[in-house]
């Protein structure tokens, strides 16, 4: 009985070692801001986002970022989608380091230009229309088509992780302002993740078709 005794009194000491540093964890910020020292990234030390700037190199620039009421030349380049996003995340707003918010412009040339199908893996996206008319979309799990025009004014949601797209179906350029729930949503193309980096052979037994359609579309994605 005594042998059960200490067996027991062990597994709840381990149980009790583990829960430790979650009951021991704060979910919220420990600190009024941690703006996002960059130079961190020089050194051997990697976190999960940035580690703090001490707290006298702040200054009120890492606050702010101007360059969303900019318009984006959507034709520069010969740029074939016509459209152009416009970032203001943790990398370019260091004070939004751990707040878990961003934000992004989209441009889009009129009468079809397209952000083309992508996903936000770590964030959901609210965007608001602020000129033209954007016919936008998402897919669920189940392949189920999401869809319908957002005029001037309308705001629409892309859930988190769903590919989505849009596309310019008016007149007039259109330009659109989205907020995201994270300071890095990151943006993972369709097209490219599949023809930039999935193997041939992979692609042509998923898309039931033969090896030169594939590589034809493969040149178009050079793999990063």
């Amino acid at each position: 009985m005594g042998k059960l005794a200490a067996v027991l009194l062990a597994a709840c000491a381990a149980l009790l070692s583990l829960a430790a540093p979650l009951l021991a964890g704060d979910p919220g910020m420990l600190q009024d801001i941690c703006v996002a020292d960059y130079k961190s990234l020089l050194g051997p030390l990697r976190v999960n986002g940035y580690p703090c700037k001490r707290p006298e190199n702040v200054t009120v620039d890492d606050f702010f970022f101007g360059g969303l009421a900019n318009a984006a030349d959507v034709y520069a380049g010969g740029n074939r989608m016509g459209s152009v996003v416009t970032t203001a995340d943790v990398e370019k707003v260091p004070g939004l380091n751990t707040l878990g918010m961003s934000m992004a412009r989209v441009d889009y040339a009129p009468w079809g230009g397209v952000n083309p199908p992508h996903v936000h893996p770590r964030a959901t996206e609210i965007m608001l229309v602020l000129e033209g008319v954007l016919e936008v979309g998402f897919i669920t799990t189940a392949n189920r088509l999401i869809t319908r025009a957002v005029p001037r004014g309308g705001m629409f949601v892309f859930p988190r992780g769903l590919m989505h797209f849009e596309r310019s179906v008016g007149e007039v350029p259109a330009v659109a302002i989205s907020a995201f729930d994270s300071q890095l949503p990151g943006t993972q193309p369709a097209a490219a993740a599949m023809f930039g980096a999935v193997p041939t052979d992979v692609l042509v037994r998923a898309l039931q078709t033969d090896a030169g359609v594939v590589e034809r579309i493969k040149s178009k994605f050079p793999p990063k």
